[in-house]
């Protein structure tokens, strides 16, 4: 049994179920990342953990004491949680020290007591020479920080974050993934984090849940949901993916038209036959002339590529209308209008049941 356990937990909106039958358990010290498309449910599920919704079926369990049912749920105060909201949510007029700190007086903890907690989050979060300025007088990442401190001092069982770095550009967002994952190294608390950013939820998760129309539709390790979605969904939205459908031959192949027919090496094939394979971008090879002896070839005549810097992004059209998208290496050159050939090898291509 994990610290943090959600069984069966429901949320309606009228008639509209938004979070459905969501099960999941977090082991202490864990950091869980709900990823998902906006609408998905994930939002919601962390409002619920908060105790700022009430489940309308379901429980919700921390260190094995019930804090949400329907009808009977502890008040968002009594959970001992922490929660990060896209908005830093500073109070202008004080300083970060007081910022950080204020959350120790509303406890009552002495003044000598308070300070020491708070000198010492405000050097793990790299605050220290920042401590009597105002909010106003920082960058985001600072402000961000900020308020990671706040939430930290108060030593909360758990540690609740709602899409966190949505504000910041994408070189604070890059910095800041980091920082999370390191002060969760430092301190281990229990901590749900939402987002709809696959990179931020690599970098920083222990475990991602991924969430599609108020329901889990995979949950693993980064490695494991990228390497092995389960499902169409999971595949496209963890990393860029080729999914190419066809019929399922009875042993490892997929017939998918054109000529096109997949080995794949990993993955699930349907009984009635039909059958979508995924291969990642960056495992797709390119070359002007056929591979010799190679299995899994198809041509195609180049509808666009992009030069990136460090490769180019191709797509190319198939003969049956399907497209797939393949990374090369810069110096690989195809115009526009050109016929190229395209290896998709067996290791990395995964059959996803219909």
């Amino acid at each position: 049994m994990g610290f943090l356990e959600l069984q069966g937990l429901t949320k309606r909106y009228g008639a509209q179920a938004v979070v459905k039958d969501v099960s999941l358990s977090v082991d202490k010290g864990q950091l869980v990342c709900l990823l998902g498309p906006s609408g998905c449910g994930k939002t919601t599920t962390l409002r619920l953990i908060a105790g700022f919704v009430e489940p309308d079926g379901g429980e919700i369990r921390v260190g094995g004491r019930r804090i949400s049912a329907p009808g009977n749920s502890e008040a968002p105060e009594r959970r001992n949680m922490s929660m990060i909201f896209q908005s830093y949510a500073l109070w202008p007029h004080m300083t970060v020290l007081e910022n950080v700190s204020y959350g120790l007086k509303l406890r009552g903890l002495a003044k000598g007591e308070a300070q020491q907690r708070a000198d010492t989050i405000l050097a793990a979060t790299r605050l220290s020479q920042l401590a009597q300025r105002y909010p106003g007088e920082l960058s985001g990442g600072q402000q961000q920080r900020v308020s990671l401190a706040r939430a930290l001092v108060v030593e909360p069982e758990t540690l609740l974050l709602d899409e966190p770095l949505s504000n910041l550009d994408a070189n604070l967002r890059e910095e800041m993934r980091f920082e999370i994952r390191r002060l969760h190294d430092k301190y281990r608390y229990t901590t749900v984090y939402v987002t709809h950013d696959q990179a931020e939820a690599m970098t920083t998760a222990d475990v991602i849940v991924v969430m599609n129309q108020g329901a889990i539709e995979q949950a693993g390790s980064p490695e494991d949901v990228y390497q092995r979605p389960r499902t169409e969904f999971v595949a496209r939205f963890i990393g860029g993916t080729n999914i190419l459908k066809g019929q399922w031959d009875g042993q490892d192949g997929v017939a998918c038209g054109n000529g096109l027919f997949l080995r794949c090496a990993t993955g699930d094939f349907t009984a009635t036959g039909d059958t979508a394979v995924s291969v990642r971008h960056h495992d797709v090879q390119l070359s002007a002339e056929r591979p010799d002896g190679a299995t899994n070839c198809v041509q195609g005549r180049v509808a666009r590529q992009i030069y990136l810097g460090s490769h180019r992004d191709y797509l190319v059209d198939l003969a049956d209308g399907q497209s797939v998208r393949a990374v090369a290496p810069p110096g690989i050159s195809v115009p526009a209008g050109e016929q190229v050939w395209l290896r998709l090898p067996p290791q990395h291509c995964r059959a996803l049941a219909a």
